[in-house]
């Protein structure tokens, strides 16, 4: 299992309306450089809608980034697609055996490092922005 794809298309998406800004990024656009379904981009970009960091009109296409790229850090997104919730990311197996001495412990012993590992995630998330992610794109197809 992994973290959900909503994530990588979502960066995506901002990345390419970035790169694409004097064109059209229409989600049939979007979809043909992701490789997937308007659909799902124009669910995706509902939510990158949602959580102010696109702006899109019902009936135009198009969308455009609602703030400088240097604003919107990777945490931004993955948050906006909810990937996971705050302290989620793993989850810990609900009733093991209280009789068994592992059983009886585990969930108290894991939890907190599941917490720190996905905050240590969320910390790296932050300190990248799409600004970085264009630049990134930019240098590898000159």
């Amino acid at each position: 299992m992994s973290i959900s794809s909503r994530f990588a298309v979502g960066i995506h998406i901002l990345a390419l309306i970035e790169i694409n800004k004097k064109g059209t990024n229409s989600s049939e656009f979007l979809a043909s450089s992701v490789n997937t379904n308007p659909a799902l981009i124009r669910k995706i970009m509902g939510m990158l809608k949602k959580a102010g960091l696109i702006e899109v009109h019902p009936g135009i296409a198009g969308a455009i980034a609602t703030r400088e790229l240097s604003d919107i850090t990777l945490l931004d997104v993955y948050k906006a697609v909810n990937v996971v919730q705050d302290k989620e990311l793993f989850s810990v197996h609900q009733n093991p055996n209280p009789e068994c001495p592992v059983g009886k412990s585990i969930q108290q012993t894991i939890e907190p490092l599941f917490i720190a590992a996905q905050s240590a995630m969320e910390k790296v998330l932050g300190n990248v922005t799409l600004e970085d992610v264009v630049k990134d794109i930019t240098n590898k197809n000159i």
